[in-house]
């Protein structure tokens, strides 16, 4: 497998860098920016395929562009991206590719790693991914009562439900078929009874994704799944094992733990350590979204992405969307100390991207470390959170407009939408209400009074102090293509971001641990055994104990099958 050898220069020791403190020490009011620039819009935007984005409302002018774009020049950020496209081990701390893009490769592309295939492999797999949604899809794959599948359930955490969550219901315009999917994460088992409430056992099939097939929260979900089937199933069927070929699907980097739990060999679908969880909905993962929207939707979801793939690789940095992306983003939270991000997307239909994106960018770039090991002694990822715009603004836009905290905005929206004849008059004008409250909005947040030539000081309850900095994307309209287009986008944002800080947006140890200590806790719930941990901790495991004790005194423990 190939290995990155090549000596990065560490873009916080450059003299760009130093230009951009310096240049944040000056005040950067956007009203005075273009009152003196009439052409900031027209340069400060960029194009790809099915994007447009315009930038002209971040706190910058063309000099700190230029040293954005010299700093990017001083961490080699183009031979980053080149690495990560090829398959180095830009994950350094666990020695391995980050070969998602490869996922999204044309079946005539070439790529080739340690002597491996890895074009062959991925439409291998797509073809199964394909095999398995077609039968669903289709009938032909029966219940253990002969019924035809009706449902789809798909357990999973993190980037094994996020993803795949989100593209499903940001695409359910595209969707073409009857069979429902729905999504379990919680451990808790809430979801999952109020989902099984409402499904029939016999017209159900489950999904296990999980990259390890060792994560607590979905195999605690996955057993409680295979109880119910079994309880509903032997009145009817005395095989267990044909029940689980029926009713389960997983998915999975380990075969051997797929099987060991009982996922027959011809429902197990594979993907592979460099694909990382967050990263992951283009491979197997995306099973739910291929049952339904059809492969063919799907692989133009992956055709999306790999356009935004070769824009990133190929296009100038001045003109690359991710780049510029990053680099504000950098320039916000590293120069200009604002320590919080918002996604506000002005459509419906992508109410599950701030949760995506929230994973995304927080997981892999909340680090404190460089690759070296090195303390960063600079900001680097801010706090992400979203929600849609309309529903936001009745949410936490008091504080964007006039609350004490600097925050930057993503303002995402579709330009066209309910263009068929079919669709009514009332929905095309809600869409433009939309694309007006989402320009309205970024305008506000940028001129404050002065958008509307208030006097700001006549009711100091009614200023606004404006000066908050945002992006504005907007799609042609949503497709499986611009939104494959959209997902990388923001991959590479990320990419970009921990180039420039010098962090490893691949790992995620920041996880792990609580894990562990989480098991240990665990053990003295299910033993009720004495707490041996931390004053606070101990204390709230005797109260839970003992409340349990009372209301719950002949409770089962649980135990793994």
């Amino acid at each position: 497998m190939a290995q990155s050898t090549h000596p990065y220069r560490q873009a916080r020791a450059s003299a760009a860098w130093q230009t951009l403190q310096d240049l944040a020490k000056r005040p950067w009011p956007l009203e005075a920016l273009f009152a003196t620039d009439t052409m900031r819009a027209e340069r400060f935007c960029a194009k790809a395929p099915s994007l447009y984005m315009d930038y002209s409302k971040q706190c910058i002018n063309d000099e700190v562009l230029q040293a954005l774009l010299d700093l990017a020049d001083s961490c080699d950020l183009q031979a980053r991206i080149d690495a990560l496209l090829s398959g180095e081990k830009v994950n350094t701390s666990e020695q391995r590719p980050a070969l998602h893009t490869a996922l999204r490769l044309p079946k005539t592309a070439n790529l080739t790693i340690a002597d491996t295939d890895v074009v062959q492999d991925v439409q291998e797999s797509l073809a199964q991914v394909e095999h398995l949604a077609t039968r669903i899809r289709e009938g032909t794959w029966r219940g253990f009562s002969g019924k035809a599948i009706t449902d789809v359930v798909n357990i999973g955490v993190g980037g094994s439900d996020l993803g795949p969550l989100m593209v499903t219901s940001a695409l359910e315009d595209w969707a073409d078929t009857d069979i429902a999917v729905h999504f379990v994460s919680n451990m808790d088992g809430s979801q999952l009874d109020n989902v099984l409430k409402r499904l029939n056992p016999e017209t159900t099939v489950f999904i296990i994704s999980s990259k390890s097939f060792s994560t607590v929260d979905t195999l605690s979900n996955a057993q409680t799944a295979r109880t119910w089937l079994f309880a509903a199933a032997k009145t009817r069927l005395g095989s267990d094992d044909s029940v689980l070929r029926r009713h389960f699907i997983g998915i999975s980097t380990h075969a051997a733990r797929m099987s060991a739990w009982g996922i027959h060999p011809e429902n197990q679908l594979k993907f592979w350590e460099w694909v990382g969880g967050r990263f992951s909905l283009w491979s197997a993962i995306g099973l739910t979204v291929a049952i339904r929207i059809g492969m063919d939707n799907f692989r133009e979801l992956l055709a999306g992405a790999h356009s935004m793939d070769t824009h990133f690789a190929t296009t100038p940095f001045a003109n690359n969307l991710p780049v510029l992306l990053g680099l504000l983003a950098v320039w916000n939270s590293s120069f200009l100390d604002i320590h919080a991000h918002t996604v506000l997307p002005y459509d419906g239909r992508l109410h599950a991207l701030p949760s995506y994106l929230t994973q995304l960018e927080m997981e892999s770039n909340g680090k404190s470390v460089t690759h070296q090991g090195q303390t960063i002694d600079h900001n680097t990822c801010p706090i992400l959170w979203g929600e849609i715009g309309s529903n936001a603004q009745h949410a936490f836009y008091q504080l964007l407009h006039q609350g004490t905290q600097q925050v930057s905005c993503d303002f995402i929206a579709c330009v066209a939408h309910y263009c068929s004849t079919a669709a009514s008059r009332s929905l095309q004008q809600q869409h433009q209400l939309a694309l007006a409250n989402c320009l309205a909005q970024s305008r506000v947040l940028a001129f404050g009074n002065a958008s509307e030539d208030k006097d700001s000081d006549a009711d100091r309850h009614k200023h606004y102090r404006g000066n908050q900095p945002s992006t504005t994307l907007l799609l042609d309209a949503l497709t499986p293509y611009s939104l494959g287009a959209l997902i990388a986008l923001y991959e590479h944002k990320v990419y970009v971001m921990a180039s420039i800080w010098d962090v490893n947006p691949f790992d995620q140890w920041g996880v792990e641990m609580g894990k562990a200590v989480a098991t240990s806790v665990y053990g003295v719930l299910a033993e009720r055994a004495p707490a041996d941990f931390d004053a606070s901790t101990n204390a709230l495991l005797q109260h839970i104990q003992q409340y349990q004790a009372q209301t719950m005194p002949t409770a089962e423990r649980y135990s793994e099958e």
